[in-house]
């Protein structure tokens, strides 16, 4: 069985991010983010699509982690409500699968910084 966190350091563009990822296993995820000015909007703020990036792969690697950490899911749809900017600070992503069936998964994601709810989402993956 392959390492799980080997998945997801091995993306060239989660690395570009900064994603870290903590713990992938039995349907669970969590990734870290650390702000940098490369994840900047024109307001100063995180990115919307640097945040989607997080809850995405965070999900992802939930969802891969049922398989033994090898991908075999992909994102078919995923909502996300934005709930706070972001100027500072490091954020944590936690993903789950809500149902892990054979041909599709739901998933959940909340982003933290601390204790604040910065973002929360749900997505349909397809399994492969």
């Amino acid at each position: 069985m392959r390492e799980v966190e080997a998945v997801g350091s091995s993306s060239a563009f989660g690395r570009l991010l900064g994603l870290e990822i903590i713990k992938a296993d039995n349907g669970e995820a969590l990734l870290r983010l650390a702000m940098h000015d490369g994840l900047r909007n024109l307001h100063g703020k995180l990115h919307g699509g640097a945040l989607f990036s997080l809850i995405d792969t965070a999900m992802g690697q939930a969802s891969h982690s049922l398989n033994g950490g090898e991908p075999n899911s992909v994102t078919l749809e995923c909502k996300v409500n934005y709930i706070r900017p972001v100027s500072e600070g490091e954020l944590t992503c936690r993903a789950w699968v809500v149902h892990g069936g054979r041909r599709t998964q739901v998933l959940e994601a909340e982003v933290h910084q601390g204790e604040k709810l910065v973002a929360k989402a749900q997505a349909t993956f397809s399994v492969t």
